[in-house]
């Protein structure tokens, strides 16, 4: 056999074993994000203390509305508010006094320890969609989501290496009675995947379950010590904390589990048309919600939110990925870092009704914002579409593929020795090629992010295989990751301890739907 034959051999050989690693099922997560890039910051100090003497103001004169809430009204009066009916005005300075003793940052844990995720400082947690009553894939299209289609998103997500939380609600699944699909959701997540996830927010009661399935999954003394949930309290924007997203607070802080406390901002609706008047309400909201869950326990871990929207003022639609909300996200964290607590906000928002050129735009505005804003819990980071009213399986591998690059962004410019490439640029010389130089055979396989979905082939190539376009592709891979899903092992006694828990649960309680 002649040299240039076994060089032809050596190489497809390579090749064969690259190939090999391509295609082999992998379960790889990656770890949270940790930034070495700066977050951008549009407001001066000026314009920051401008903004927080309004929210002061705001809470000061004109108040918040605990409402059906006796407990919650009864505990600002004891700390010091001025309690009228359900509003409670809250002396200027009261608030953030109170804030300041929710930690900074806190651990997540999840069942598979290598999985816990660090929520607070440089640090970015990504978690898939949340809360949509419907479904769409290219084969069924839209329709109402069922528990099978939960079940599928909490796999794809366990799959997705980019993600790194297994989040709450993906979808809402309608075929299950509501008072009884929490329990099934929880299930699917502590059983369907070991990353962390959230617990159910919709009734104080609900929450209880969460917490109690908690302590079955890491056992009671672990969860009275440690935090292993992270759950959703949304206000209702303008400055209303209602009963049943409070009681669900209120259970979670007893239990030192964390709360995301996010104003539900669409602009001209919910809060003000101007970019400063938003950012006061976001603000306000989020010192009275934080603030009263250190009365609840301090100490109690706490994420200030911030979703934000604005409206069509044609058509009254939400609308995303403007720059508007971008805007108000950037101002949002530079507020919230002053205050000294974790942030969420930002995701793969878009109004689009399918996966389509408006989806990627939107999409792609919105997750990029969230990483220079210094996000540190991004919820809806994929298969959000239709202003939230769909988890799209296409969409959410498409943006699943996409979060690799916020990862790639969020590492900044290496610049030690290998970094410099100085012996790479000595080798190659001027009208040399960098191809086979030892410094790119030393560094290719890590140099650059490689797509999971998109196609980069030659046209002839792309066209005998079909014309496939992005969503097309997307499809096939959502068909993929499901095939190759392999359940992560659980002891056998926790497993039935759960399975226990949610049939008892279930037969305690005749079915609702409403």
């Amino acid at each position: 056999m002649n040299d240039q034959v076994a060089g032809r051999r050596a190489r497809g050989g390579g090749g064969a074993t690259r190939r090999a690693e391509r295609t082999a099922v992998s379960f790889e997560t990656a770890r949270f994000i940790e930034r070495n890039i700066p977050n951008f910051e549009i407001l001066n100090e000026e314009a920051l203390q401008i903004i927080e003497r309004n929210a002061e103001t705001v809470l000061e004169e004109i108040g918040v509305n605990f409402v059906e809430n006796p407990e919650a009204l009864r505990r600002w009066r004891e700390a010091g508010a001025d309690v009228q009916g359900e509003r409670v005005h809250i002396p200027r300075g009261l608030a953030r006094q109170l804030c300041a003793s929710a930690p900074r940052a806190f651990t997540q844990h999840a069942r598979n320890p290598a999985r816990s995720v660090e929520i607070g400082g440089r640090n970015l947690v990504l978690a898939p969609v949340y809360g949509p009553p419907f479904v769409r894939d290219m084969e069924g299209g839209r329709r109402y989501a069922t528990l099978e289609d939960f079940r599928k998103f909490v796999k794809l997500g366990y799959m997705s290496k980019w993600l790194h939380h297994s989040g709450g609600t993906v979808c809402e699944p309608t075929d299950i009675p509501v008072n009884k699909r929490h329990l099934d959701m929880l299930m699917a997540h502590m059983t369907l995947s070991d990353k962390p996830f959230m617990g159910s927010v919709t009734a104080p009661e609900r929450a209880e379950d969460s917490v109690a399935m908690a302590k079955i999954l890491f056992g009671a003394d672990f969860v009275d010590r440690n935090t292993v949930m992270t759950s959703l309290v949304n206000i209702n924007s303008p400055m209303t904390f209602d009963g049943i997203m409070m009681g669900a607070l209120e259970v979670y802080a007893r239990a030192n589990q964390a709360a995301i406390v996010s104003p539900f901002i669409v602009g001209g609706a919910m809060a003000p048309v101007t970019v400063a008047g938003t950012l006061t309400q976001v603000l306000a909201e989020v010192l009275a919600g934080v603030a009263y869950s250190q009365l609840v326990r301090k100490g109690a871990p706490v994420i200030a939110g911030a979703f934000v929207t604005s409206i069509d003022m044609n058509s009254g639609a939400p609308t995303f990925g403007t720059p508007e909300a971008s805007h108000i996200t950037y101002g949002a964290g530079q507020l919230v870092r002053r205050l000294g607590l974790p942030y969420r906000s930002a995701g793969a928002f878009c109004g689009s009704k399918l996966p389509d050129a408006q989806a990627a735009y939107e999409s792609a505005n919105s997750l990029n914002m969230g990483l220079l804003s210094g996000v540190n819990f991004m919820l809806h980071a994929c298969g959000w579409l239709e202003g939230g009213l769909v988890s799209s399986f296409e969409k959410f591998v498409m943006d699943a593929d996409q979060l690799g690059i916020l990862h790639h962004l969020a590492q900044g410019v290496a610049i030690d020795e290998n970094g410099q490439a100085m012996d790479a640029i000595r080798e190659v010389g001027p009208g040399g090629h960098y191809l086979g130089c030892a410094h790119t055979q030393a560094n290719f396989k890590s140099a650059f992010w490689r797509t999971d979905l998109l196609d980069y082939k030659p046209f002839e190539t792309w066209a005998e295989e079909g014309g496939r376009d992005t969503m097309q592709l997307a499809s096939e891979r959502v068909k993929k990751l499901l095939a190759d899903y392999q359940q992560p092992a659980l002891d056998e006694g926790i497993a039935e301890g759960l399975a226990d828990f949610v049939a008892r649960r279930k037969a305690s309680m005749p079915d609702a739907f409403i």
